[in-house]
């Protein structure tokens, strides 16, 4: 499929989805949301990661301003109902690890587009910006839901009452993100990363995703179980006995992801 709002690329394991509309900072509109969404959805098929990033300047600047015509007049609830929450279902959702490259600014819906992977790295020129309040809105595209559990309370009500920038290097101290890398090595730092991933035990990260998230709504009975449960299928794959024997025999493991 060819995409107008973004380019996509696989190769060895990695698919690179790249944002496309630096004119607009890469400024999110509904063509962009329904491609983000299939492109994501293709990638989990046939990627063993999936790398999020923006062409030009920044990331992403969030709701494209300009794609409305009546921004008064815009039904925000069926918006982020029936575009943004498929988009992000599918990056949550996704079975293969999510990778946010952060090259530049990410605001808004954008910012919260990133942190909806599974893993942030930014570049030291990055920032986040919970913008909504400077036009009247609340945070959204999940962002009620991720900014407390990530940074914690005190930090995301800040966040979304003042607006202000967050930089890269206070994200990763505050835990919003895994990593700000700087910027003449950023490129070198998410590529290795996405390397590692793909050359890795894809059933086991599959299960990562699984078992962590659920944690955010279990005690610790049914997280127990949970794991012993993951844990019994992942000891039944071939990456696991793989993983053993390298060990033993003190190699390199050749994991196939199943």
């Amino acid at each position: 499929m060819n995409y107008d709002t973004l380019t996509y690329s696989r190769e060895d394991g990695i698919a690179l989805i790249t944002l496309n509309r630096a004119d607009v900072m890469n400024a999110l509109n509904t063509q962009m949301r329904a491609e983000i969404t299939h492109a994501v959805t293709r990638a989990g098929k046939k990627a063993r990661v999936v790398v999020l990033t923006g062409a030009g300047r920044a990331f992403c600047s969030g709701q494209d301003l300009g794609d409305r015509a009546n921004a008064g007049n815009l039904d925000l609830e069926r918006t982020l109902r029936d575009e943004y929450e498929p988009m992000l279902k599918a990056i949550i959702d996704c079975p293969v690890p999510t990778i946010a490259a952060v090259n530049g600014a990410a605001a808004g819906a954008g910012a919260n587009l990133a942190l909806a992977c599974d893993v942030v790295i930014a570049a030291e020129r990055a920032y986040f910006l919970q913008a909504f309040t400077r036009i009247g809105l609340i945070p959204d595209a999940g962002g009620t839901y991720v900014l407390p559990r990530t940074m914690g309370m005190a930090k995301a009500m800040g966040a979304a009452l003042f607006a202000d920038k967050i930089s890269a290097r206070d994200a990763d101290k505050w835990g919003l993100i895994w990593e700000a890398v700087a910027d003449d090595a950023f490129e070198t730092q998410w590529k290795a990363r996405a390397a590692h991933l793909a050359q890795g035990p894809t059933k086991a990260y599959a299960s990562v995703k699984r078992v962590i998230r659920a944690s955010w709504n279990n005690d610790l009975e049914a997280q127990l179980g949970i794991e012993a449960s993951e844990q019994g299928a992942c000891g039944q794959s071939r990456d696991f006995r793989e993983g053993v024997l390298a060990f033993v025999d003190k190699r390199k493991p050749d994991f196939e992801g199943r």
